[in-house]
This record gives structure tokens, C-alpha cells and sequence, in this order.
């Protein structure tokens, strides 16, 4: 059976006063975690009657919050390199026959459509908090698929400060849990376009991407991305591989992710939260009142 982005659970609220502590039972709603294999089956390997299980060959397991599974299939394979782009994919199907059933996705390419196997070198498991781990470099995280962002893009400060209240006004799992990250996308005057949200960051905005490959949208130019968490390093490669020149989080960023927003091109902002944010990247895309 397919599950929801929640599950209901009964705890135990403890509650200190002067009279000691006080104890109840009741039902709380807590956010979902359960992992999806993502797997990728080329068009060529399903000639002959050659079934999807043997054809199917297993990129990444990730730990994720049930929804959104095929965009988030698409977008993790498309900010890793994996696939070129919305062409490159036939159809997203749940492998049925698995006995986990709803939480095994098949990505089948197009006819002719380029996957780079060499990316697989490392071992693509991701927790829900670590994400992209075991990057060497900088260089190897762009990869040759990665352009510099070089998107003309002009964001006003006030557009920027308006952007974490309507983020959190549109979280309706968060709002019930309390336990989940958001990415969500804006166009350059604040208006909010969608919003994905998971347990984990990085799935959060590859969900965010994916949808926006599937709907033929990437590269995203003129559009900004606030995510809810720190802007950790994995976050600014999968905004730079979908061409975001505006990255923007409520928290800090790492050194490392300053460094590759500065090799990328991408405005890096941080800290974002009341009427001040901080620019670590990219600073001459945060116009002056004049100019916007």
C-alpha cells in the first residue's frame, strides 16, 4: 500500500511545572521517512522480451518522504548528470513487482539517449541528512554538463525578505509536522510558482527540480530558490545544474558551498530572515532600489 507524506503516532507530552510533571497520551502526526531505489532501464536493453526487473539497474537509494516520487527520480538524475534533460525520459513507472512496491521507481530513458555509467563510480546512498557525500572536488561536481550561470537576473532586497513568510505560509505538511525542509521556486518579482517538500533537503529540491524538468521548464533563468534549511554544498550543485541564478536559504551556507556558487555563477544568500540576509556569492545580482 502506497503511504502519505504523514503518519499518525501516539506519544507521550510531558509538561514541568511547579507541582512536578505532567503526563499525557496523545496523537501526534509525525512527517514520513521511507526509502526509494531509484533505478534507470535503457529502451535498447528491453528488446528481445527482456523484462523491466532484468533490464533495470540500480543508480541510488535514497531516504525520502513518500510524494513527488517520479519527480524527485527525475530531478536527482539530472542534477547528478545522469540524464541531459526532459528528452532523455520515456516514462517513470513504480516497479510493481517489488515487495516494496511503491517505493522502487523505474526511470526509462528515450531511444538513444545518453546515460553516463562512469558518474556511477561512487555509491550513490543518501541519508535524508547527508546527502551528496564523497565529492573530491569542485571540478568534479560541476562536471562538463554544469555551465556557468549566466543569468542577467536583477532581484530587489525587499523581493528577498518577503520570500520566507509566503515559503511557510505554503508548507501544508510542515505546518501539521513540523518536520520537514521545503525548496520552493519564485520568479524574480516573489511570486511563488510550487513548492516540494521531504524529510530531506537535498530531496526537497530535487523534487523541486525534477518538476520543473518534467514540465519542460529548466533551465530555470530569471528565477529564485529559497530553501528551508543551511545551503550545504549538494544544494548549490543541483541550483547550478538547473540553471538557478538565485539560491537563498534561512540559514548559513558552507565554506564549500560559497566556493562552488562562486565557480558557478550562482548568487549565493543566506541567513535570510526578517528585513537582512547575507550575500556570500554573486552580490551583483541584489539590485539597488534604482535598478529594479
Amino acid at each position: 500500500m502506497r503511504k502519505g507524506s504523514t503518519v499518525r503516532r501516539r506519544v507521550t507530552r510531558v509538561s514541568i511545572g511547579d507541582g512536578g510533571d505532567e503526563r499525557r497520551v496523545r496523537g501526534d502526526l509525525l512527517a514520513t521517512e521511507e526509502p526509494l531505489e531509484i533505478r534507470v532501464v535503457r529502451s535498447e536493453d528491453l528488446s528481445g522480451g527482456v523484462g523491466m526487473d532484468a533490464a533495470a539497474r540500480r543508480v541510488a537509494v535514497t531516504m525520502r518522504t513518500p510524494g513527488a516520487d517520479f519527480e524527485l527520480a527525475a530531478g536527482f538524475l539530472f542534477s547528478e548528470g545522469l540524464i541531459d534533460g526532459a528528452s532523455s525520459v520515456a516514462a517513470i513507472r513504480y516497479c510493481t513487482a517489488a515487495e516494496q512496491r511503491y517505493n522502487v521507481v523505474n526511470v526509462v530513458l528515450a531511444p538513444g539517449a545518453g546515460f553516463d555509467a562512469s558518474a556511477l563510480s561512487r555509491n550513490f546512498y543518501a541519508t535524508s541528512s547527508c546527502g551528496v557525500c564523497g565529492k573530491a572536488s569542485i571540478e568534479a561536481a560541476l562536471g562538463p554538463a554544469c555551465a556557468r550561470v549566466e543569468d542577467g537576473l536583477a532581484v530587489s532586497p525587499e523581493v528577498l525578505v518577503s520570500l520566507p513568510e509566503r515559503l511557510r505560509a505554503s508548507q501544508a505538511v510542515f505546518e501539521r509536522t513540523g518536520g520537514l525542509h521545503a525548496a520552493a521556486l519564485f520568479t524574480a518579482q516573489g511570486e511563488l510558482l510550487r513548492v516540494r517538500e521531504d524529510v530531506g533537503r537535498h530531496n526537497a529540491l530535487d523534487k523541486l527540480v525534477g518538476s520543473a524538468l518534467l514540465a519542460g521548464e529548466v533551465p530555470l533563468a530569471g528565477r529564485i530558490v529559497l530553501a528551508s534549511g543551511r545551503l550545504s554544498f549538494e544544494l548549490v550543485q543541483k541550483a547550478a545544474r538547473a540553471g538557478v541564478p538565485v539560491l537563498a536559504g534561512v540559514s548559513a551556507p558552507s565554506s564549500l558551498a560559497v566556493e562552488l556558487a562562486e565557480e558557478a555563477g550562482v548568487t549565493l544568500v543566506g541567513f535570510l530572515r526578517g528585513a537582512r540576509f547575507n550575500v556570500y556569492a554573486g552580490a551583483a545580482r541584489i539590485a539597488s532600489p534604482a535598478h529594479t
